[in-house]
């Protein structure tokens, strides 16, 4: 069974902040690869609504901002067939997350923003035609709230670099303690993953697709059902039960790793 991916981007990026991933993926077989272009409107309700209808069935895969807005499918249950976070927002399970690129903004504007954000393989030329939208992508990240995990738990996955600080690692412990995500570290990477470690990416991402894929086929096989999303929708339309959450855990290397 072969799932789309969707690509998303956060703040201070564009869809090209994927460039050297899509290729990645290609290699490991994943062919159906799209990296969207979001609105960067300011307003979470209508990003999320955005993503939602181009990944109805589709892995979702975020990095920095576009993890929070894939976080946000699966507090929703989204009809999507699963999400990969990698760093998202975590709003109040730990306030100090977004602190310091925060301060880096007040001072130094974009250019400092992003270096603070994504450290030194950012510039400014990162950011595209628009690096204004910080001014307005920067509080609605900071305003989001993660809700519990309304997927199944072996359909979404919290990420964090290797390399990162200790508050992101504190971040997806929050996740998963308090709201049900798996999550895993990706060996030799930071918070700007796609552009720092890809081929890293591509495998947890590779793996992690397959694993849903091999889920939504037993299933399928069991009992066929499908969801679609209306826009503004706090979730997606069920027709059958939905599935419940199993397991909490989190994985590292393949191991259950409990934080």
């Amino acid at each position: 069974m072969s799932l789309r991916i969707v690509l998303v981007h956060g703040a201070a990026t564009t869809p090209a902040v994927w460039d050297a991933l899509v290729p990645a993926l290609h290699r490991r077989g994943l062919d159906d690869v799209e990296a969207v272009r979001r609105p960067c409107s300011g307003d979470l309700d209508v990003e999320r609504d955005f993503i939602a209808r181009r990944s109805e069935g589709a892995v979702v895969v975020g990095q920095s901002g576009g993890a929070t807005l894939a976080l946000a499918l699966a507090g929703i249950a989204a009809p999507v067939a699963g999400v990969l976070c990698h760093e998202p927002a975590v709003g109040s399970l730990l306030p100090a997350l977004l602190a310091p690129v925060s301060a880096a903004y007040a001072t130094g504007g974009v250019p400092a923003f992003g270096k603070a954000l994504y450290g030194p393989t950012w510039s400014l030329a990162d950011a595209g035609e628009d690096p204004g939208s910080v001014t307005r992508e920067l509080p609605m990240f900071r305003g989001f709230e993660p809700s519990a995990n309304g997927l199944p738990a072996e359909a979404t996955l919290v990420t964090v670099g290797e390399r990162s600080p200790r508050i992101r690692h504190d971040a997806a412990r929050a996740l998963h303690d308090r709201l049900g995500y798996p999550w895993t570290f990706v060996s030799g990477a930071g918070h700007f993953v796609a552009r720092d470690a890809p081929e890293a990416f591509a495998d947890l991402i590779a793996r992690q697709v397959a694993e849903i894929a091999a889920n939504d086929t037993e299933k399928t096989a069991a009992a066929p059902q499908g969801r679609s999303f209306e826009p503004g929708s706090t979730t997606g339309r069920a027709t059958a039960a939905p599935v419940a959450t199993v397991g909490t855990k989190g994985v590292r290397n393949d191991r259950i790793f409990d934080g």
